[in-house]
């Protein structure tokens, strides 16, 4: 049932604060949070949550699929989720699904589903992406006081291990063990038989200790930092021990401390337990107590692996960095965090060095592609801001694919884009950005190859389409690598349907013969995309002293 009160809530007015509802579609459960920004702040308060255990987690155990009654009772949810954010005003929603839609072979198709049925477009997002919107979640609802935080939120198919301070996260870490997936997987017998238990703990710790070294890999010498946990696990057992030391659940969880000392006892207990023993527990909510245990078992180990002898409770997590993010893109938040750009163009920049890019080369193919772009707005296409950054990436990491092989590196380039954890972008961005490189050479984008067709919609297939056109003249132009052309200039003749191309070359005495013949050889695919004829020409001397 709907557990927000929308009586006497009147129509917001251009005077009024902003209201925004983001959804987050994890692996045991479906929740809502809907919060009044307060833009002059920045800062944004909690008018109405929602959740349904929904359990996508629980997929086909032969092929990895969702379930279809699973996918219909979430279509049923975030129907009524949505009806509950229209009641409340909400102008947006921003919907997000993590490891369980992440990892099904059909996980796609049902966030097509969700579209064609409920109208709403959710973002599937990578793990180190949930971790940082997490990161930005807890930042959004505790003081870090310009100390270093370790974050650990268990969710029911990933846990993600963060280390952060008050103005950056420093590691970004997901890792495949959650409380329903291990639940699953690992526990057969109720209660829990010592074999079990034993393997249970075991497995988790093996699972944790990469995520864990690289944590307290990046703590200086002398650092001190805070432990925090976030999210459905750590809150039920932080309300199980209030109800076991206090005799009551506290009005709020933020703050609130228990030591794993305590968390060991309840472990002990817990294990010893049936599933319909733990359901009587003082605290416990529906369907919890399935998989609490494997929950406390991995809270347990990830706070023994990194030295913590106590946790502090954050409610905010992943859904209220949603918010956050959004705000950064619409520009509602300044220098306090960072704007969203930035976090986009440090993560490129950080993959282009991973993949040994050269970043003067392709900065120079970056500036051909936006100039391009810029000159050909709204005479050729009416892209928007947000598809020219995705042009940008792409530019930039186009050639990463020579870090495999110079064979067929276009093919490379998009495996090690998709694979590359690019961070501030969504599943369906790092989708376009990995096209667009694919493409920058070689065939143009066809139905039948598999990356073109893992684009969600005809939109995205036609930007791919077009802006792949406009990076192959830009790499084209700079054939030599050597900036032998200083600029361009387009002149579109609507008429006769003609572009004319002007080459301006950084040295007056190049004839740029070799870019010049590229551009001719490559213009083909722009001209079938846009319907026009292309006609490259090379300025003379006198044009580029006046150009000066």
């Amino acid at each position: 049932m709907v557990s927000i009160s929308t009586e006497n809530i009147p129509a917001p007015t251009v005077e009024q604060h902003r209201i925004i509802a983001a959804i987050d579609m994890g692996t045991n459960s479906l929740h809502m949070v809907i919060v009044r920004i307060e833009p002059t702040l920045p800062a944004f308060s909690i008018i109405g949550r929602e959740k349904e255990t929904v359990r996508l987690g629980d997929r086909e155990i032969a092929t990895g699929c969702l379930k279809q009654g699973i996918m219909k009772k979430a279509i049923a949810a975030l129907h009524r989720f949505q009806e509950i954010a229209k009641s409340l005003h909400a102008e947006t929603i921003v919907a997000v699904a993590t490891s369980a839609v992440r990892e099904a072979p059909n996980g796609k198709d049902f966030l097509h589903r969700v579209k064609e049925q409920v109208g709403l477009s959710v973002d599937l997002i990578s793990g180190p992406e949930e971790a940082r919107r997490i990161y930005l979640g807890v930042l959004s609802g505790m003081e870090f006081n310009n100390q270093p935080h370790m974050i650990v939120d268990i969710g029911g198919g990933s846990t993600e291990i963060i280390l952060g301070d008050s103005h950056q996260e420093r590691v970004l870490t997901s890792t495949k063990v959650g409380a329903v997936r291990l639940t699953g997987e690992l526990i057969h017998s109720d209660p829990i038989s010592n074999s079990e238990f034993q393997y249970l703990q075991a497995y988790v710790r093996g699972m944790l200790e990469r995520s864990v070294d690289e944590v307290l890999g990046n703590l200086e010498l002398g650092e001190s930092s805070r432990l925090v946990g976030t999210s459905g696990t750590i809150e039920t057992l932080a309300v199980i021990h209030a109800q076991d030391k206090l005799g009551y659940e506290p009005s709020t969880l933020n703050g609130y401390q228990f030591t794993l000392k305590d968390l060991r006892e309840w472990v002990n207990r817990l294990r010893k337990m049936t599933y319909a023993e733990r359901s009587t527990i003082p605290g416990m909510p529906d369907k919890r107590s399935e998989v609490i245990l494997a929950g406390a078992v991995i809270l347990q180990e990830a706070m023994t692996l990194l030295g913590a002898n106590a946790i502090t409770v954050c409610e905010r997590s992943l859904r209220e960095g949603v918010i956050v993010d959004w705000m950064l893109a619409h520009g509602l938040i300044e220098n306090r965090l960072r704007y969203q750009g930035s976090v986009r163009q440090r993560s490129v920049l950080n993959v282009a060095k991973k993949f040994r890019v050269n970043l003067e080369y392709s900065d120079r193919i970056a500036q051909f592609a936006l100039s391009l772009f810029d000159q050909t707005q709204y005479l050729l296409h009416s892209w928007g801001g947000e598809d020219r950054e995705l042009l940008w990436a792409a530019a930039i990491l186009h050639n990463c694919g020579h870090y495999i092989s110079h064979d067929s590196h276009h093919k490379h380039s998009y495996y090690l884009i998709r694979n590359g954890d690019l961070l501030g972008y969504t599943e369906t961005e790092i989708e376009i950005i990995a096209n667009l490189a694919r493409y920058h050479r070689k065939s143009a984008p066809k139905k039948k190859h598999e990356n073109y067709r893992n684009l969600l919609n005809r939109r995205s297939q036609i930007l791919v389409s077009q802006l792949s056109a406009i990076l192959r003249l830009a790499a084209a132009l700079d054939r030599r690598q050597i900036g032998a052309v200083s600029r361009i200039k387009c002149e579109y003749h609507r008429d006769v349907q003609e572009l004319l191309l002007r080459v301006f070359p950084d040295n007056i005495n190049d004839d740029c013969a070799l870019e010049l013949w590229s551009l001719n050889f490559t213009k083909s695919i722009f001209e079938a995309e846009f319907g026009i004829q292309l006609i490259p020409t090379l300025e003379s001397s006198s044009a580029v002293f006046g150009s000066n």
